[in-house]
């Protein structure tokens, strides 16, 4: 599933908590901010939450900003360095 269809999913999804619904938008805030960064950089956190708060209208924590940027890393996205860890 792409991650748009993830996060439309997740905000209607009457099953989910809020917890799960905010690392659901972290996810999709750290893929617009990679696709924003230049160069290739990895996002920051304060860009993660920025994204979230700004594009999505839901406020993220740092650690969650983080959990989400590990996990895009570890799938396969640039982990080279980035400010904000």
């Amino acid at each position: 599933m792409t991650a748009w269809r993830a996060l439309l999913a997740g905000l209607q999804d009457r099953d989910l908590d809020d917890t799960a619904r905010e690392a659901i938008v972290a996810r999709a805030a750290v893929r617009l901010a990679a696709d924003r960064a230049a160069g290739g950089r990895r996002p920051t956190i304060e860009e993660i939450v920025s994204i979230a708060r700004e594009e999505f209208a839901v406020i993220i924590d740092a650690a969650q900003a983080k959990a989400a940027r590990r996990a895009w890393t570890g799938a396969g996205a640039s982990a080279g360095a980035g400010a904000g860890e």
